[in-house]
C-alpha cells in the first residue's frame, strides 16, 4: 500500500472516530435537555386545570422614599396609586397585571409596577418584583410646603429565596390562588433564604427641593444614589381556618444585606462606611372561598433600611394592597 493510501486511510478512520464521537455528544446534550425541561416543567406547570382561576382585581400600590436625619424627614410619594388589573393563577404561581388610574392628569406618575410569587416543589418560596416610578410629591414634617417633582424617578429590582424546613402544605400563594386545603386549622412553617436587590433614585438636581436645604446636612443634597446588595433572610408562612370558612395568612420575611451603595452630590459623590441593609417583607390576607369563585383582600409591605453617613438615612418602603375576586375555570372532583 502507497503511502498516499495510507495517508486517505487514516483520514477516513479519524473522519469516522470524530464523527461517532460527535453522535455521542449530541445524543448526551440532548438527554441532558430532555432532562432540564422534564424539571422545568415539574416545577411550574401545573396540569391539574381544576387548579387554574381567571382573576380582576383593584389594587393601591405606594413606593415611598425617605430621607431622615435626627432632626428632619423628608417623604417622596407617587401620585396615581390606584389601579385595576387582570391575572391567572394556578397552585404554582400567581400572575397579575394592573393598569394605572391617573386621576391626577396634571401631576401624574408614571410607573410600572410587577409583582410575582411561585412555589418551587415542596420547599421553594420564591418572590420577584421590578418597579420603575417618575414623578414624586415631597412632603416633609418642619411645615415647608410639598412640592411635586416630575424629574425624580426610581427604578427598584429584586427577588427573595425561602427554602422551608417542613414542606409546604399551605402557602400564601395558594390562598390567593383560591386553592385552600382545609385539612387542619393551622399551618405554619418557616425557613432560611437569601434575597438580592438593587435601588435607584435620581434627579435633574438634588432629589430635596432648595427650600428643604437648610433642614439637612450638605451631604444630604443627593442628585443620584444607587445600591445593590445580597443578603441572608428568614421566613415564617402561616395559614389559620377560621369559623365561616374564611381563611388568613400571615407571612413575614426580615433579612439583612452587604449593600454596595453609591451617593452622587451635587458637586461631589462618595460611598458610605457603613455597607449594611436591614429590610422587613410582611403580608396579611384574608380569603373566602365560594364552589367555582373567591374572593381575597390582602395588604402587604416591604421596608428596606440603610445609613448613608454623616447622620443620612435611606429608607424604602414598599407597600401593596389588593382586592381580587376570582373565577375557577373547571370545577373540582371530589374523589370518592
Amino acid at each position: 500500500m502507497t503511502s498516499r493510501k495510507l495517508r486517505v486511510a487514516f483520514i477516513i478512520k479519524i473522519f469516522v472516530v470524530c464523527f461517532c464521537g460527535i453522535q455521542q455528544i449530541n445524543a448526551q446534550i440532548i438527554k441532558d435537555s430532555l432532562n432540564i425541561l422534564e424539571t422545568v416543567d415539574t416545577l411550574f406547570v401545573d396540569r391539574d386545570f381544576s387548579n387554574y382561576s381567571l382573576r380582576v382585581f383593584t389594587n393601591y400600590k405606594g413606593r415611598t422614599l425617605k430621607l431622615k436625619d435626627d432632626n428632619s424627614k423628608s417623604r417622596f410619594v407617587p401620585n396615581n396609586r390606584h389601579g385595576i388589573g387582570i391575572g391567572v393563577a394556578n397552585s404554582k404561581m400567581v400572575l397579575d397585571i394592573a393598569f394605572n388610574l391617573k386621576t391626577k392628569k396634571k401631576n401624574a406618575t408614571k410607573r410600572f409596577d410587577m409583582q410575582g410569587a411561585t412555589i418551587l416543589g415542596k420547599h421553594n418560596y420564591v418572590n420577584f418584583y421590578l418597579q420603575s416610578y417618575k414623578g414624586f410629591l415631597a412632603k416633609n414634617d418642619f411645615g415647608e410646603p410639598s412640592i411635586f417633582r416630575s424629574d425624580i424617578k426610581s427604578l427598584t429590582a429584586g427577588f427573595n429565596y425561602l427554602y422551608t424546613l417542613s414542606e409546604i402544605e399551605f402557602s400564601y400563594s395558594l390562598l390567593k390562588a383560591g386553592l385552600a386545603r382545609k385539612h387542619k386549622n393551622v399551618y405554619i412553617t418557616g425557613g432560611l433564604g437569601v434575597f438580592a436587590f438593587f435601588d435607584y433614585f435620581s434627579a435633574n438636581g438634588a432629589i430635596l427641593p432648595q427650600q428643604y436645604y437648610q433642614y439637612y446636612s450638605e451631604q444630604a443634597q443627593i442628585k443620584r444614589y444607587k445600591g445593590m446588595g445580597v443578603g441572608l433572610l428568614g421566613g415564617l408562612l402561616s395559614v389559620f381556618v377560621l369559623p365561616k370558612n374564611i381563611i388568613a395568612s400571615c407571612n413575614l420575611m426580615p433579612g439583612v444585606a452587604l449593600i454596595n451603595n453609591q451617593v452622587v452630590l451635587n458637586d461631589d459623590d462618595y460611598r458610605p462606611k457603613k455597607p449594611m441593609l436591614y429590610k422587613l417583607d410582611f403580608t396579611l390576607s384574608l380569603g373566602y372561598n365560594f364552589k367555582r369563585f373567591y374572593v381575597n383582600l390582602s395588604y402587604g409591605g416591604a421596608t428596606y433600611f440603610t445609613k448613608l453617613g454623616y447622620g443620612n438615612k435611606y429608607q424604602s418602603n414598599i407597600s401593596n394592597a389588593k382586592l381580587a375576586v376570582g373565577y375557577k375555570l373547571k370545577k373540582k372532583r371530589v374523589k370518592r
